[in-house]
């Protein structure tokens, strides 16, 4: 009796993965860069782009919140009414994680819970003027 086929081992998960580790063209920025962003002098320049023939609708279009481009202004604002940017406004709403609340849940300090953030969708341009 010879020796049986080894059908598979612990390695072998690894590369069944391997598309979704190589996967990075529809990656998004984190809740904490994107809480950064919505900073007032930081988002009113990536709201105001320069024009870039490299990006989607050329950075005019931008979502600051789902941190994407759009092609014009109509699929921007029907962006707006979708569940995926709904559940990112909601998502946003609490206040990035720290390093002072990570010393505090190691035993460093007294809990304090997170507070809760205003969150609204952008103004768009038509609707300043």
């Amino acid at each position: 009796m010879g020796k049986s086929k080894q059908t598979g081992n612990h390695k072998s998960d690894k590369k069944k993965n391997i598309a979704k580790t190589w996967k990075t063209k529809r990656r998004t920025k984190d809740l904490d860069q994107i809480h950064s962003d919505m900073k007032p002098e930081t988002a009113a320049k990536l709201l105001h782009q320069e024009v870039d023939y490299d990006v989607t609708g050329c950075a005019q279009h931008y979502c600051l919140h789902c941190a994407r481009y759009f092609v014009d202004m109509r699929s921007l604002k029907e962006h707006f009414k979708t569940k995926v940017h709904k559940k990112r406004l909601k998502q946003l709403r609490e206040e990035p994680y720290t390093q002072a609340e990570a010393e505090r849940a190691a035993g460093m300090g007294s809990y304090i819970p997170p507070k809760t953030i205003e969150v609204k969708t952008q103004p768009l341009e038509e609707d300043m003027d």
